[in-house]
């Protein structure tokens, strides 16, 4: 067998935290096309568990190794039985690429609104910020203690521009996101002298399930794509391919960044375009 090109992503290992759909799973099959060996966490219900029986087995029929756990990824006894069972998968070769993506969380407004009493609670607001940024912390301190994190090896994390915008009922999640890339910031420099790069991506508008799970997601969406100079919202595969591109380097010295993977979407905000127009113009 020939030898992989440099930069080839072929035979490494990757571990996706939320595999089972949107971003996680446009990712998983992205590095899979690649060459690359996936082990992904994903929390599913028996109604969707079998989606991501189907994947596995997709992933497995493109000649790469897959192994996908339904379990809490937030939770400290998944890294415990996992961490191990990883060490193991990778016969010591240790992770390439780590995809940190949980969407689970609290969207409740902070106080109640119009005739709803709902409120945010502590354990809503808390459980919030522990699966959606400080699980990427935890993740992070149990590889680097197995030993699974070489020099050369890429971790993201997917926040949105939530982070400086504000939705009805999205007050957690927004904390949640602006706590991710602080802990991306700080892990980025820890990490440095390891040779192990770590962003945040943030992508755009996308519809995935945790999208949908949005009050008032339809008008959102509209704009979002309106206001898009691509003329359409972002999809998960872009995603995927931001990830793959940004993995193949064995370079460590983009690190600690927040990337945006939207299209232009955030810095053309509130424009309407017509891009079709315009490029036929062109």
């Amino acid at each position: 067998m020939p030898s992989p090109p440099p930069h080839s992503l072929r035979d490494s290992w990757a571990l996706v935290l939320g595999v089972s759909s949107g971003m996680g799973r446009a990712t998983a099959r992205a590095l899979a096309a690649e060459g690359v060996h996936v082990i992904g966490v994903h929390f599913d219900r028996a109604e969707t568990a079998e989606e991501a029986r189907r994947l596995e087995e997709e992933l497995r029929a493109g000649g790469v190794r897959a192994h996908l756990f339904n379990a809490n990824a937030a939770a400290p006894r998944t890294r415990e039985r996992l961490v191990p069972r990883i060490a193991e998968f990778t016969g010591g070769a240790g992770l390439r690429v780590v995809l940190h993506s949980l969407a689970f969380g609290s969207l409740v407004p902070f106080l109640p609104r119009g005739g709803d009493k709902a409120a945010l609670t502590r354990p809503q607001l808390e459980m919030t910020l522990d699966v959606m940024a400080h699980s990427l912390v935890y993740w992070t301190q149990d590889l680097v203690a197995a030993g699974l994190l070489r020099r050369g090896a890429k971790i993201f994390a997917m926040t949105s521009a939530g982070t400086s915008q504000v939705l009805p009922s999205y007050g957690a999640v927004s904390a949640a996101k602006a706590a991710l890339e602080s802990h991306v910031r700080q892990l980025a420099c820890e990490l440095a002298p390891y040779g192990v790069a770590v962003n945040a991506l943030r992508a755009g508008v996308t519809v995935t399930p945790s999208l949908l799970r949005i009050p008032g997601h339809e008008q959102f969406v509209d704009r979002s794509a309106a206001g898009n100079p691509h003329g359409r919202l972002t999809r998960p595969e872009d995603v995927a391919e931001a990830v793959v591109t940004l993995a193949r380097t064995p370079s460590s010295w983009l690190t600690g960044d927040t990337i945006g993977v939207d299209g232009g979407e955030l810095i053309a905000a509130g424009t309407t375009w017509n891009t079709r127009t315009e490029a036929e113009e062109w």
